[in-house]
């Protein structure tokens, strides 16, 4: 009886209604180090199989140092933080990219003294290779440091000393491979979180092969030339807005000692701020040539229903509603809704109504230039009190004064009601005073039609980046294990 019961486990099938990379069964025998079904799939034992078949070394062979960063107290950021101007860059999972490129969007910056000292070991510098260890997504996303660069990361990064760029731009194209990216998710822990550690990280088989580089350099050169024709498109914008609403702003006063010293008659103080950067004779003229359009002007209260910013608690412990943050308002116009947070029931008066334009309202992002209209037809989305909210009336195009506000026209008048000492504040009662050319609703909607299409345009120019880089990964594939 024993021995037909061996027979019939051993005969043992699963239904091939199951898809056999989920659903498996695995001799201990073949169970090495790990127990969790995740490491032991069928098609990433085979991959493993094929990789190890090209006599592969591991990541380790190639490391001379290996190290990760923190994160300074955000609740601190006099003490630790800076800005693009006088700071360091802070490299973060966001600013890796898989064609092995820094990406700078969005990028924080640290000051020297937090470099040099709580962040002494984490320096970067060029030609070091920067792998992603902890986080959602694509495992082991791998940049390259560029020339005549000095940098930091956070514990989501880790810093690997090669000893030489070449070196490390061909880890790093290896590692943005789908087989390396394959080989790293194998290799990693963690639920809602996955990460690797740095064992894991260095048992990760590189196969070397001068093929992946080219391709992927091609990648490169190409997404360069789409980003420069697509930033050109974006840097038309601007002119076209300006001259269609017939403003013409003039140069800005030369920046001598006499120039910097300046009176302004007490009478236009009252009720007024008294710091000389609102008041500066830059920002007057600023203000007077959009005054002096082709069309009437009216104040952001003027023409909203309501300027307010969100609220900074929960009402309960269910998680009934999406929350948007600041990191989720983005440069190029849109909202990240997929980082959304979940949270509990909100004030209904605070909830995101469709053509609601959103900014930050304090932090280091206000001078970034973010404005972004909530698109979904939702009413599960809320902003917390970091972020502003323009609600603007019928007769107003949402996109129209959402474009006005990313250009020269929202950013001059930025740079004026800005305000706050080691951290910027703007705040809807700034917001309120901005002005805005009001054309007739056909007018503005036809100003912004024609800028969405520009948009567009270029958003396809960097989408075809992606494309190149689907098809290098299965170029590379082919090469590496047929």
């Amino acid at each position: 009886m024993a021995k037909r019961t061996l027979m019939a486990m051993t005969n043992f099938q699963i239904s091939p209604r199951f898809n056999h990379n989920k659903v498996f069964i695995l001799q201990k025998s073949d169970v090495d180090k790990r127990l969790d079904p995740a490491y032991y799939p069928p098609e990433l034992l085979e991959l493993e199989k094929k990789v190890l078949a090209k006599n592969p070394r591991n990541l380790r062979y190639y490391v001379n140092s290996i190290a990760s960063g923190a994160t300074p107290k955000t609740t601190k950021s006099e003490k630790y933080y800076s800005d693009k101007e006088q700071g360091i860059p802070f490299l973060r999972v966001q600013n890796l990219s898989p064609t092995g490129i820094l990406e700078f969007e969005d990028c924080k910056y640290i000051n020297e003294e937090t470099h040099i000292g709580m962040l002494n070991r984490s320096q970067v510098s060029e030609g070091d290779l920067l792998v992603k260890i902890t986080g959602v997504g694509r495992m082991a996303v791998a940049s390259v440091v560029p020339d005549n660069f000095i940098g930091n990361i956070n514990q989501h990064v880790c810093v690997i000393k090669t000893g030489s760029k070449e070196i490390s731009e061909t880890l790093a194209a290896f590692l943005n491979s789908d087989i390396g990216e394959k080989l790293a998710s194998r290799r990693s822990t963690g639920g809602t979180r996955p990460a690797l550690d740095y064992p894991a990280l260095l048992s990760i088989p590189i196969i070397e092969d001068p093929r992946i580089l080219t391709i992927t350099q091609k990648v490169i050169a190409q997404k360069e030339q789409n980003e420069a024709e697509a930033e050109k498109l974006l840097a038309g914008i601007d002119e076209y807005l300006l001259e269609k609403l017939g403003i013409a702003f003039p140069e800005p006063a030369e920046n001598s000692l006499n120039k910097r010293i300046f009176k302004v008659s007490s009478n236009l103080l009252t009720g007024s701020r008294f710091d000389p950067n609102y008041n500066h004779l830059n920002h007057l003229r600023n203000i007077s040539a959009i005054e002096n359009c082709a069309f009437q002007v009216f104040t952001l209260n003027q023409i909203s229903i309501s300027i307010f910013q969100g609220v900074g608690r929960n009402i309960d412990d269910s998680s009934n509603y999406f929350l948007l943050k600041v990191k989720n308002i983005k440069q190029n116009y849109d909202i990240d809704y997929a980082d959304s947070e979940t949270i509990g029931v909100f004030p209904l008066n605070k909830i995101l109504l469709p053509g609601d334009i959103i900014t930050p309202c304090i932090g280091e992002a206000i001078k970034q230039i973010k404005f972004s209209v909530f698109d979904k037809e939702s009413n599960k989305y809320v902003v917390d009190n970091n972020v502003g909210i323009i609600r603007l009336k019928n007769h107003m195009s949402p996109n129209y004064v959402g474009y006005c506000l990313c250009n020269s026209i929202g950013r001059l008048q930025i740079n004026r009601f800005i305000g706050g000492g080691g951290v910027p504040f703007l705040g809807s009662d700034n917001l309120k005073n901005f002005i805005i050319p009001v054309p007739p609703i056909e007018k503005q909607k036809e100003i912004a039609d024609h800028i969405t299409t520009i948009r567009q345009q270029a958003q396809q120019l960097k989408d075809s980046t992606k494309e190149a880089l689907a098809r290098a990964n299965s170029e590379i594939e082919k090469i590496l294990i047929g």
